[in-house]
């Protein structure tokens, strides 16, 4: 599994013009299945998510995580995450989890989140979605739960 994460101060994700999910103060997570992925995938990578210290504290330093923030939480499929581009100008989407699984994982992932943080929105599975943010900083970190990087 892997995500993209953004300290943001404010994001919103739209279908066909319609607000699915919003947030304040807190992370946009663009979150990506593999096809070799499991619900220990998403326990790994919603622990470092929601523990990663990328919020500033009284003296100005990044100590302080999600958590310690009571930060809000915005999670959006996207599949693109697995977009191989090493051979030829087209990505192969060969390692993304099937849409079926994909989703299941995705949804097991935001229900463990809202055991933990109150405000957690999120986009719709499969949809062309138009995501908006405003990057806090800007603080983006890359996660992986086969520690890939």
């Amino acid at each position: 599994m892997r995500s993209v994460i953004q300290r943001v101060s404010r994001a919103r994700v739209s279908v066909d013009g319609e607000t699915t999910g919003e947030i304040g103060k807190g992370i946009l997570v663009l979150l990506g299945v593999s096809s070799t992925d499991s619900e220990k995938d998403a326990f790994y990578l919603l622990e470092k998510t929601l523990n990663l210290r990328i919020f500033e504290d009284a003296g100005g330093k990044m100590n302080l995580s999600l958590l310690d923030i009571k930060g809000e939480l915005l999670v959006v499929s996207q599949f693109t995450l697995y977009g191989d581009t090493r051979k030829g100008r087209r990505p192969s989407f060969i390692e993304a989890a099937a849409p079926v699984e994909a989703n299941r994982l995705y949804e097991f992932f935001v229900a463990e989140a809202r055991k933990q943080i109150e405000r957690v929105e999120t986009g719709r599975f499969q949809a062309m979605m138009d995501v908006e943010l405003v990057n806090d900083g800007p603080v983006t970190i890359l996660l992986d739960s086969h520690k890939n990087f």
